[in-house]
């Protein structure tokens, strides 16, 4: 078969102008992933100095070194959360001066909530050291713990989200999403002392809400109980209410708007939760019949 590049760029072309919705031609407005997981990590070195930076911190310099992170954050997001704004309907045709004014306001709106997350953060990191004994020191579980670059991610997005930032929260919620495999979206409410234990397959949706203190394992979902009316749900309270204290074991399923687990309430394994339960309830599924065939015990008797 003859290889035709000029027939080939014909029928990709062709397929551009059928399908507008997967296609960015002739737009200003287009976010930059790239430059987006990069002001992440400068925010991450800022909410944990001399942990990710390439050179050693001295204090006597911090001043500096700490003003010229939050200069590459401002500049960069600033950009970038004008692109997205220029992108909403509701802004389509606005002056592009009016939505760079309005990045300004929310890009240092977003810096000036950053000591408060590192309040969190400081909590999060002592539930995971007091809750895994695994964990030799906090320096473990900030280097090595993907649960914690996903809280890390999640509380950095979220601030953005509370801001009604558009795409950009979502983008370094599935950026740590690829590299953890734990999905938390940027909407979902966490509170302090949060502690995800090995965190693969985790699922927390939009409008989850988590109390303090709550532990969760690999494999749990908090999730919706149906999405079959799509778009038509959206703003509702589709994901479940978690109270202080609560611990869920590894690939449980917690689901639905209406369902609230009580304070001290202790969820085991492989559940499947769609009703509320009471506070200081212990869940458990019954543990199955097992059955054994083959083997070799007994055929030479």
């Amino acid at each position: 078969m003859d290889f035709n590049s000029d027939q080939l760029i014909d029928s990709i072309l062709d397929s551009y102008g059928k399908y507008d919705l997967t296609r960015k031609m002739d737009v200003d407005s287009i976010l930059n992933k790239e430059t987006l997981i990069c002001v992440l990590e400068k925010v991450r070195e800022i909410l944990f100095p001399g942990y990710f930076d390439k050179n050693r911190i001295r204090s006597e310099y911090a001043r500096f070194i700490v003003g010229e992170k939050i200069e590459f954050v401002q500049y960069h997001l600033k950009k970038q959360v004008a692109k997205a704004l220029g992108n909403l309907d509701k802004c389509t045709g606005c002056p592009r001066a009016y939505a760079v004014e309005q990045a300004e306001q929310l890009v240092a709106e977003f810096l000036s909530k950053i000591p408060a997350i590192r309040d969190d953060l400081y909590t999060d990191v002592q539930a995971f050291y007091d809750g895994d004994p695994a964990a030799y020191s906090t320096d473990e579980v900030i280097f090595c713990y993907p649960g914690m670059y996903a809280i890390t991610t999640y509380r950095i997005a979220h601030e953005l989200f509370k801001l009604k930032i558009p795409m950009i929260p979502r983008i370094m919620t599935e950026h740590a999403h690829s590299l953890t495999g734990i999905d938390i979206h940027p909407g979902a409410t966490i509170g302090r002392y949060f502690f995800i234990d090995h965190g693969t397959g985790i699922v927390i949706g939009e409008t989850t809400v988590i109390g303090e203190h709550v532990k969760i394992y690999q494999g749990v979902t908090l999730g919706a109980l149906s999405t079959k009316k799509g778009q038509q749900l959206k703003g509702n309270k589709r994901h479940p209410t978690l109270g202080n204290y609560v611990t869920i074991y590894a690939n449980t399923t917690v689901l639905g708007g209406a369902t609230v687990i009580g304070d001290n309430t202790t969820i085991g394994g492989n559940a499947f939760i769609v009703n509320s339960v009471s506070e200081g309830m212990k869940v458990s599924v019954k543990t199955p019949e097992l059955q054994f065939t083959g083997g070799t015990e007994g055929k030479n008797n």
